[in-house]
């Protein structure tokens, strides 16, 4: 079983809510095989505290617009160095870059596929930076 549609309109949202901010290496892992609580983490990075904040908030803005969906939960919010927006079946990390480097999410879930996310050339360049 594989992300559900809602999860990956969700994940590109968010995507590029992202990208719209400079947030940097942005990609969606389908985790959906390995965890039955969520379908998609979009991981982002950014290279400050205040840029990470700047990109939940547009994120989180984007997606009471656009989709009508309000995150259930938000950690690190104070930190700014890792922040976690759960929107139920897609999860957002939104890292300082030091913080993703050291933390590699996207090696504990190499296993998973990747979601096209869709960015147009800006965010395709950002996404592959890192």
């Amino acid at each position: 079983m594989s992300a559900t549609e809602t999860a990956v309109e969700l994940a590109r949202t968010a995507a590029k809510a992202a990208a719209d901010k400079l947030a940097e290496n942005i990609v969606a892992v389908d985790v959906s095989e390995r965890l039955a609580i969520t379908d998609v983490f979009v991981i982002a990075s950014a290279d400050t505290e205040r840029q990470v904040n700047a990109v939940v908030d547009n994120i989180e803005d984007e997606l009471i617009v656009q989709l009508d969906r309000r995150p259930v939960r938000r950690e690190g919010r104070s930190e700014g160095r890792w922040v976690l927006l759960d929107f139920g079946d897609v999860v957002v990390h939104v890292m300082h870059r030091e913080d993703r480097a050291f933390y590699a999410l996207e090696r504990l879930w190499k296993d998973c596929p990747l979601v096209d996310l869709g960015l147009d050339d800006a965010g395709a360049s950002a996404s592959a930076a890192g």
